[in-house]
């Protein structure tokens, strides 16, 4: 199983209780530039903690990076990936046509780089399909990860070479229309995660999320999915590293 891990103090402590729960990789993922260095310094004395760097869709920036500081930063070791990059239409901190540059130029260094995408998308299927359409992105590939959007998008995103991430959301009450897409995934396209420390699971909701916690995840989509939980772990661990091909096992 992979989730990614929290930055900061008491990491150790996580990684433990990950190892407990059969979580044995993880992703830290990347959502400004400033904090890169840090996030860096935590996981570097961890062979199966990885990285990735990008600016997310709805970060504050004083600057906005160019293609060049992107893969920059996305060219550091133990960086296997470009973002969190993505659309959200949702909030406005920032607006549409500084989300949609910095998408664009995000897309366009993971493909120089040949490291796959990490994206984030929120009210945004034709606009964030279209730009990864026409930039490119099936030369990379990538993930939608925290997936909340329709079956129709996951297909079009896979249509692209794109695998698709469920989070803890999947085992909420009301998510109905997301545990179908669960379903209906092909089992090679398909991730698990946390989005740590947000979102956690039933029935740790309402806690601080963690890597311990994507055991539920993983137990919600193998129940919809019929199939042992053991089976959807080694899957889902095959799929990490066949898209994170810079991670090494």
């Amino acid at each position: 199983m992979l989730a990614p891990v929290k930055n900061g103090d008491g990491v150790e402590d996580v990684l433990a209780a990950a190892r407990d729960n059969g979580v044995t990789h993880f992703l830290c993922v990347g959502v400004n530039f400033e904090d890169l260095p840090r996030m860096l310094q935590t996981v570097e004395g961890h062979a199966n903690v990885f990285a990735s760097a990008g600016l997310h869709p709805s970060a504050i920036s004083a600057t906005e990076p160019t293609r060049q500081d992107i893969e920059a930063a996305a060219s550091q070791a133990k960086v296997v990936a470009v973002g969190e990059t993505g659309l959200d239409f949702f909030y406005d901190s920032v607006s549409r046509e500084v989300q949609q540059g910095r998408f664009r130029r995000h897309v366009c260094a993971a493909v120089n780089l040949g490291k796959p995408l990490i994206v984030h998308t929120r009210d945004a299927r034709e606009a964030t399909l279209g730009i990864l359409r026409e930039e490119g992105a099936r030369q990379c590939g990538g993930v939608l990860h925290c997936f909340t959007e329709t079956w129709e998008m996951a297909a079009a995103a896979m249509e692209l070479g794109f695998y698709i991430s469920i989070s803890g959301i999947v085992t909420f009450r009301n998510a109905d229309a997301l545990r179908e897409v669960a379903r209906r995934v092909p089992l090679d396209r398909l991730l698990v995660e946390t989005d740590s420390p947000y979102l956690a699971p039933v029935p740790m909701r309402g806690k601080e999320n963690q890597p311990a916690y994507v055991k539920y995840v993983a137990e919600c989509i193998a129940k919809e999915r019929d199939m042992p939980v053991e089976a959807l772990a080694a899957a889902t661990t095959e799929n990490f590293f066949r898209l994170f091909s810079h991670a090494e096992r």
